[in-house]
Formats: structure tokens, sequence, C-alpha cells
């Protein structure tokens, strides 16, 4: 059956700056685990929504009983794609990401939606799901709730991630209210070249 996480928070910032902030995030120090990060795709369409396609490396350390059972290979880093879509008109930027590898062991698909909260425009509503499984025979359901304990763990450390970021662009420099559309504001580092896939045309749904 897999687990289910859901959350919603409240952003106090307009939504504008935290799309900016989105994209300038990484490095932080909430956000270790990540190592890496690249634009693999991006597309401005005729009804100007930006969609994008991204690939992240991160670390995922398995828990000490996991270590003794699979290779050590599976405590390395794990990849993973996140397809974006910013709608300017109607204040929206809806994230999907899971990961490539390791699926075997366990998937994590999760799903983000920004929306300005129109009651108070000075904020920003984020609502978080994610879908945890696993097939591995015998040991499903102990490695499903280590992935929904992780995963718990690790949104709360992406959230003041993001509030970090928010800070530094509202105490250091104004808000680029165009950030979300500059591919050169993000920080763009080397990835494995064996482990980024193809991007196709328009890869969104």
């Amino acid at each position: 059956m897999g687990r289910y996480f859901h959350s919603e928070v409240h952003i106090l910032s307009p939504w504008d700056q935290v799309v900016a902030a989105f994209w300038q995030r990484y490095p932080n120090p909430y956000s270790t685990h990540v190592l890496t990060e690249d634009v693999l795709y991006r597309e401005l369409t005729p009804n100007n929504h930006l969609l994008s396609r991204r690939l992240l490396t991160k670390t995922n350390r398995l828990p000490g009983w996991a270590e003794r059972v699979f290779p050590a290979h599976k405590a390395r880093a794990v990849y993973v794609l996140e397809d974006s879509i910013v709608d300017p008109k109607t204040h929206t930027f809806t994230t999907r990401t899971w990961n490539l590898n390791h699926n075997k062991l366990m998937v994590v698909v999760e799903t983000c939606l920004f929306e300005e909260d129109h009651s108070r425009p000075s904020w920003t509503k984020l609502k978080r799901e994610a879908w945890i499984s696993s097939a591995v025979y015998g040991l499903g359901r102990p490695i499903q709730e280590f992935g929904l304990a992780r995963f718990r763990s690790n949104q709360a450390e992406a959230l003041r991630g993001l509030e970090l970021a928010l800070l530094r662009m509202q105490t250091e420099a104004p808000p680029n209210h165009h950030g979300n559309q500059d591919e050169s504001s993000e920080k763009h580092k080397p990835i494995p070249t064996k482990a980024t896939p193809t991007p196709k045309p328009n890869p969104f749904i």
C-alpha cells in the first residue's frame, strides 16, 4: 500500500518572492544532504508558463539495520528528477520530484503546490504531498516507515532552507521578481555524466 504524507503551511512572504527564493535555496546549512543541482530542460510556453526539469544529487544513508542487509553502495548518492511549472497568471508554482535510482529499494514521489493566499496577498500557501513505497519482499513495511520518517525530517529542513533564502533576499538585496524566469539566477553545479538522463522535449503532463 505504501505510506502517504501531507502537510500545509503558510509562508510569510509574497508568492513571487517565494518562487525566486526556491531557485536560490542551495547551498544552505539545512540541506547539506543536497550535493548538486542542474537544469536539464527549460521552456517558456506561449501562455507564459515556465517549465523546468532539474536533476538533484542527494545523499541517502540507510539506517544501520539496512546497511547490514543491502550492499554498501546503497547508502550513497540518490539522483532525483524535479519537474516544475510556474504560472504567473494564477500565481501558482507546482513541483513534482521522484528518485531515479534505488527505486527497487524505495520510491518517493513528492508534489508541492505554492500558491498565493488570496485573502492575505503577502502570504504564500504551500501544500506538500508524498507517496513512499517499497517492493522489497519481507522488508517493505520497515523501509516505508523509515522513508516516511526521513521525509518528515527532510521536508522540515527544506522549509527552513527556503526561509533562509527568503531572508537573504530580503536583507541583502531587493527581491528579484523575475528570478523564476532567469536561468542565470540558479547555481549550476556539475552532475556525474553517467547519472544524467537525456531530457525529452516538453516532458510535462
